[in-house]
């Protein structure tokens, strides 16, 4: 086992199941800037052990004894708001990613994930971005077809298909314009940029400026983080 720096990113596992920890754990500890400095069971067992010894990360299984993971997510959350969570399930239905993302988690994965894409997405997350299993991402792509907007008289909206979108709602003073609005509703249908420079008429040079303007705005890397955090922000209706 290797010494534990202040480098270290230090990680709590939380899951019922023995075997599938101690085989996280063989994982996680083969890394040199990783180390797991607790476990448990259950979802109440789960804040003990972090109030004992604070982590950087807690991969928490999403169906557990006691107190589950999504419930357990927001109390970990709401006490220790600088404890980052990543989700680990065996659904991939896109409702419990989105409440699991409300609930606080910046990660969701489906347990037969490879040990890489475990190790890529603690790197992910503890660099503060988020990580999704991309067998979900589509699914999650889908639902920004039903983000409510601002309409230009200030009321709420369900933005419908063939509905142009005005401004979305945002916590700052960086909202998107409507054409931004419009190219995001466009992205989210999985259209290509050379095919929302048709659907809009615009040029596709223009199409990647706009989707240069919407990731800087929001602060994220790519498309699918727009996602998460269009749905972490409320923009999605559940």
């Amino acid at each position: 086992m290797s010494l534990i720096t202040s480098a270290t990113m230090k990680i709590v596992i939380a899951d019922d199941h023995a075997l599938f920890r101690e085989g996280l754990k063989r994982i996680i500890n083969m890394e040199e800037d990783m180390q797991v400095i607790g476990e448990c069971g259950d979802g109440i067992a789960v804040l003990e052990v972090c109030n004992a010894t604070p982590p950087d990360i807690v991969l928490m299984d999403i169906n557990m004894p006691v107190e589950n993971g999504v419930v357990a997510t927001q109390k970990l959350r709401e006490i220790f708001p600088d404890i980052k969570v990543i989700i680990l399930s065996i659904h991939d239905d896109e409702s419990y990613v989105m409440e699991t993302l409300r609930k606080g988690a910046q990660g969701y994965l489906l347990k037969d994930m490879e040990a890489k894409e475990l190790v890529n997405a603690i790197r992910t997350v503890v660099e503060g971005n988020a990580y999704i299993h991309p067998k979900v991402t589509g699914k999650l792509v889908s639902q920004l077809r039903r983000m409510t907007y601002v309409n230009e008289n200030g009321a709420i909206s369900e933005m419908s298909e063939d509905h142009p979108a005005a401004q979305y709602i945002k916590k700052d003073d960086s909202s998107l314009t409507k054409r931004e609005a419009e190219v995001l509703r466009l992205m989210a249908s999985g259209k290509s940029n050379k095919a929302i420079g048709e659907h809009l008429y615009i040029s596709e040079k223009t199409v990647k400026n706009h989707v240069s303007s919407i990731l800087q705005k929001m602060e994220v890397d790519d498309r699918t983080q727009a996602v998460i955090y269009a749905i972490k922000n409320g923009w999605v209706n559940i």
